[in-house]
C-alpha cells in the first residue's frame, strides 16, 4: 500500500495543506480547475543542478554534458527554465528539436536520438547544427551521409550500440536488452564504425548506450561500459570522443531509495577516465518526475465487490503510466486531512478497465468535491497525454516563489476538432 505524503521536493505540507513552491494546491484548483499538472520551479532547478554537480565533481577535469531528455516533459516553459540553467537537451523527433529552439536553446546543445528519424527531421537537425546525431542502424547512417553531402555539411554522429545488458526493469522500459528494437547489435558495431569512417558526409565522434528507465543500480551501466570500451579503438585518432550513457536513473520511492546521481557518478568515473571519452548523460525522469503532480477532483465514490472506489476527473488519457507500465504513484489529499484512513482504488472516467490511477491507496476519507494530487507525475505525464474519449488535455501550471502561472491552457472541445473536415 502506498501512503500519500510527499518527499522532499517542491511539494510539502504547511498546516496540513499541500503546497508547491509556497503555492497552495487548493488555490491552483480553484483558479485553474482540474485536471491540471502542477510543476515546482525550485525542484526542477535544484534537481538539474544536483545532477550536473554530482557528475561534474566525480568526473573532473572532464566536463560532462547533461542533456535533459525532452520527452519526459516537453512544455516550452519547462524547457526554457532548464535552458537558463545551462542544460543541453536530448531530443527524439523534429518536433522536440523545434521545441528546444523555440524555448531559446541552440542546436549545438542538442543530442538527436530516436530509432526512426525521417529525412526531413535529419535535414532539420543538420540545419540546426546539432552537437551529435545518435545513429540506430546502417541504413540510417547512410541516409545521414547522403543528406549531409547534399547540404554541403558533415554530420557528427555517434553509434547507438545495443550492449545486450538487462537493466532489470519493466519490459516496456528496457531499451538495452538483446531483444530491444533500439541500437546497433553489439556484434555489428565494429564493422559499422569502420564503415562510418569511410563516409564523406559523416564524422564518427563516439558511441551511445541507453539501457532503459527506472534503473536502480550502477551495475548495468558498468556492464555497458565494459562492453563498449573496446569500440573506442575504432576512433582512437580523435582528440575528443564522446561516450553517451543515456539516463534512466530510478527515482526514490517509499520502498526503494532509487539511484542517486552521486552513486552512479562515483561508480562509473574511473572507467570513463580510462576510456578517455567526453561523457554525456541524458536525465529526464530523475529531474522532472518529483517536480510535478497531477491535480484532480473527486467525482464520486462507490463500492465494487467489497472494494472502495474513488472516481476522479483525471483519467488514463491524462496520465497513462499506471496503465502502460504498471507504475505505482502516491496519491495525497490536497486539503488538511482528518479522520480515519481507508484503503481505496483511485480510478478515472475513461471507458477502459485499465483506467486505474492507483490501487490499494491509503487515504483519509474523501468525498466528491475534494481534491487529490497524484505525485511524482512530472515526467511522462502531460507529454504522453491524449484526447482519447474526446477528452480535452489538462492545463499545466508552474509554481515559483509563492506565485503560479498557466504555462499551457486547458484544451477545449473546439481545439480537439480543429483541423477535422
Amino acid at each position: 500500500m502506498q501512503s500519500g505524503e510527499p518527499r522532499l521536493s517542491s511539494f510539502r505540507r504547511i498546516d496540513g495543506a499541500l503546497i508547491a513552491d509556497d503555492v497552495p494546491l487548493a488555490a491552483v484548483a480553484a483558479e485553474a480547475g482540474t485536471p491540471t499538472y502542477v510543476y515546482g520551479a525550485s525542484s526542477l532547478r535544484d534537481r538539474y543542478r544536483a545532477f550536473r554537480s554530482a557528475f561534474g565533481v566525480a568526473l573532473a577535469p572532464l566536463e560532462p554534458v547533461v542533456a535533459y531528455s525532452v520527452k519526459a516533459c516537453s512544455t516550452l516553459a519547462i524547457l526554457s527554465l532548464l535552458e537558463r540553467e545551462g542544460s543541453a537537451f536530448d531530443v527524439v523527433s523534429g518536433g522536440e528539436l523545434t521545441r528546444v529552439l523555440r524555448a531559446g536553446g541552440t542546436g549545438r546543445r542538442v543530442i538527436f536520438a530516436g530509432v526512426g528519424k525521417r529525412d526531413d527531421e535529419l535535414a532539420l537537425a543538420l540545419d540546426a547544427d546539432v552537437l551529435q546525431i545518435n545513429v540506430e542502424s546502417e541504413g540510417e547512417l547512410r541516409r545521414i551521409d547522403g543528406i549531409a553531402r547534399a547540404r554541403g555539411r558533415r554530420a557528427h554522429v555517434a553509434l547507438r550500440v545495443n550492449p545486450g545488458v538487462d537493466p532489470d526493469t519493466h519490459r516496456h522500459l528496457a531499451t538495452g536488452a538483446p531483444t530491444s528494437k533500439f541500437g546497433v547489435p553489439f556484434e555489428e558495431a565494429p564493422a559499422l564504425a569502420r564503415a562510418a569512417r569511410a563516409l564523406e558526409g559523416v564524422e564518427l565522434v563516439g558511441f551511445h548506450v541507453h539501457l532503459g528507465s527506472m534503473i536502480r543500480s550502477p551495475q548495468p551501466y558498468l556492464q555497458a561500459l565494459e562492453r563498449i570500451a573496446p569500440l573506442f579503438a575504432e576512433i582512437r585518432d580523435r582528440k575528443t570522443a564522446t561516450i553517451d550513457l543515456g539516463g534512466g536513473l530510478a527515482i526514490e520511492s517509499e520502498s526503494d531509495p532509487g539511484l542517486e546521481p552521486a552513486e552512479l557518478a562515483k561508480a562509473v568515473a574511473s572507467r570513463i577516465r580510462e576510456i578517455g571519452a567526453s561523457p554525456i548523460f541524458e536525465p529526464g525522469r530523475w529531474i522532472a518526475a518529483p517536480s510535478g503532480a497531477l491535480l484532480t477532483r473527486v467525482l464520486d465514490r462507490k463500492t465494487a465487490r467489497g472494494r472502495s472506489v474513488v472516481v476522479v476527473d483525471a483519467g488514463m488519457n491524462d496520465f497513462i503510466r499506471p496503465a502502460l507500465y504498471d507504475a505505482v504513484h502516491r496519491v495525497a489529499p490536497v486539503a488538511a486531512a482528518g479522520g480515519p484512513e481507508e484503503v481505496v482504488d483511485v480510478v478515472g472516467p475513461v471507458c477502459e478497465s485499465g483506467d486505474v490511477l492507483a490501487r490499494d491507496v491509503r487515504l483519509p476519507s474523501v468525498r466528491p468535491g475534494d481534491h487529490l494530487a497524484i505525485l511524482d507525475a512530472g515526467a511522462y505525464g502531460f507529454s504522453m497525454a491524449s484526447s482519447y474519449n474526446s477528452r480535452p488535455r489538462p492545463a499545466e501550471v508552474l509554481a515559483d516563489s509563492g506565485a503560479f502561472r498557466t504555462i499551457r491552457r486547458r484544451e477545449t472541445l473546439d481545439d480537439l476538432m480543429r483541423g477535422e473536415l
